[in-house]
């Protein structure tokens, strides 16, 4: 596995966000523009599928050069595109980014969808979801888009039942209408799912998470979400400023994202858990924000 090419640390971070709240600046936006070179930043496992990308074939034929920037954290991602640091992202569902330009007052674009990871429930004590007890403790991750996202998994497998005004992006717990089982909620550093599973009864857990923690999705969630129109929202996307949509360097990520070899490599490095989604991002996008 390739190291990532360019690492930001502790104090680059904070240098990112120091430059916050200045996105419109045109000596801002053109920082990594005229050095052919597209800047795109990532994290964790998708860090490593561009860092691969970056070193292609598919690159090298489309006439790219890509250097990664691996940035810890998904807001200094999102500040580090807005501010012209970087040229796109890659790391972020279509609900994160909404929810991102909604608390931010910016308006980051996506460009091409990638992938959706389902989500899974997970349970060290119970194997299906109907053997939940009354009164479980349900954790959810402690992050505006993840909560969300856990509780419509949680509606969808027939534990709740969210009010019809549900925020997709932004809805948290208060907005439950049903709870049958008189299911408990907390919040935890989305981080830790899979070392607290045995303190606790369920945990949506984002696949990123259950990876790295030793969990496939397909295997050993007790339910999951499917891939499909309803969960458009969990598509994931390429982002980047508004305004820089149509450039063509910025498009062909995308077109080199969907390269059949790149997509055997991810697909035999995360075991299937990264499903591809090649969709129209008009369609996509038009129907979200």
């Amino acid at each position: 596995m390739k190291k990532i090419s360019l690492y930001i640390g502790a104090a680059s971070v904070v240098l990112l966000l120091g430059a916050c709240g200045n996105s419109g600046s045109a000596e801002q936006d053109s920082t990594q523009q005229n050095d052919g070179v597209v800047h795109i930043s990532s994290v964790d496992s998708d860090a490593e599928v561009w860092d691969h990308i970056a070193n292609s074939d598919a690159a090298q034929e489309a006439g790219l050069e890509i250097e990664v920037t691996e940035i810890t954290g998904g807001t200094q991602s999102n500040n580090a595109v807005a501010d012209g640091d970087v040229d796109a992202n890659a790391f972020q569902s279509i609900e994160y980014l909404k929810s991102y330009n909604e608390e931010s007052e910016t308006n980051l674009i996506p460009i091409a969808t990638t992938y959706m990871e389902p989500m899974g429930l997970y349970s060290d004590k119970y194997d299906s979801v109907e053997d939940l007890p009354n009164g479980s403790q349900v954790a959810l991750a402690d992050n505006p888009a993840n909560t969300a996202r856990g509780l419509r998994l949680l509606e969808s497998a027939g534990l709740i039942t969210l009010e019809e005004d549900f925020d997709d992006g932004l809805g948290t717990p208060d907005d439950i209408a049903e709870n049958p089982k008189n299911l408990e909620f907390s919040l935890i550093d989305d981080l830790t799912g899979p070392r607290v599973l045995s303190d606790l009864d369920l945990i949506p857990i984002s696949n990123t998470v259950a990876l790295e923690g030793g969990l496939n999705v397909l295997e050993d969630a007790i339910y999951h979400e499917e891939v499909n129109d309803d969960n458009k929202g969990n598509f994931n996307i390429i982002a980047v400023q508004e305004g820089r949509e149509d450039e063509e360097d910025l498009q062909k990520l995308g077109e080199i994202y969907h390269d059949p070899e790149i997509q055997e490599y991810i697909d035999e490095e995360f075991e299937g858990t990264k499903v591809e989604v090649d969709e129209s991002i008009d369609e996509v996008w038009g129907g979200i924000k």
